[in-house]
């Protein structure tokens, strides 16, 4: 498995967490959190010219049940317009499935109660989705989820 830098992205409503791992190692820490909206795009283009990672992880918000519901299609179109953006750098979605639970509860363990959680949940959820990845990577040791193509037209 190539060792190279790989960000993690929780992208919600308001606000995208934004994780990273370092090439060489296989630890994600919390990078930044992007509001979402006008100039999220711009940002998260930002973010990976600075990073240079091999893959961007983006969540995919499954149901309990493992299928795709809207946010889930929203996310895989965002997904999309940011793989065509940051082209050629390769982005896939990999279930995030209670990352934000478990963030919290982790977050609460450390002594941050929900309204300290705010300004760094989405980061923590972040960090989830790209460890997750990473651990996934070592035992498959190829790239893991499923590749969101740029659109060839947009290119």
């Amino acid at each position: 498995m190539a060792d190279g830098v790989r960000l993690g992205v929780d992208w919600g409503k308001a606000r995208i967490g934004v994780a990273a791992c370092n090439a060489g190692t296989t630890f994600a820490y919390p990078v930044e959190t992007v509001p979402a909206g006008r100039d999220e795009m711009r940002s998260l283009t930002a973010i990976v010219k600075e990073y240079a990672p091999d893959i961007v992880y983006v969540g995919l918000p499954l149901t309990l049940a493992g299928e795709r519901g809207i946010a889930a299609g929203q996310v895989t179109a965002r997904a999309a317009a940011l793989a065509t953006a940051i082209a050629p750098v390769e982005v896939r979605l990999i279930d995030e499935r209670m990352s934000t639970a478990s963030a919290s509860r982790s977050l609460g363990d450390a002594g941050r109660r929900s309204r300290q959680q705010r300004r760094v949940i989405d980061q923590a959820a972040a960090v989830e989705i790209l460890q997750r990845a990473i651990d996934a990577e070592a035992r498959e040791n190829a790239p893991v989820g499923e590749p969101v193509p740029a659109k060839e037209e947009d290119l």
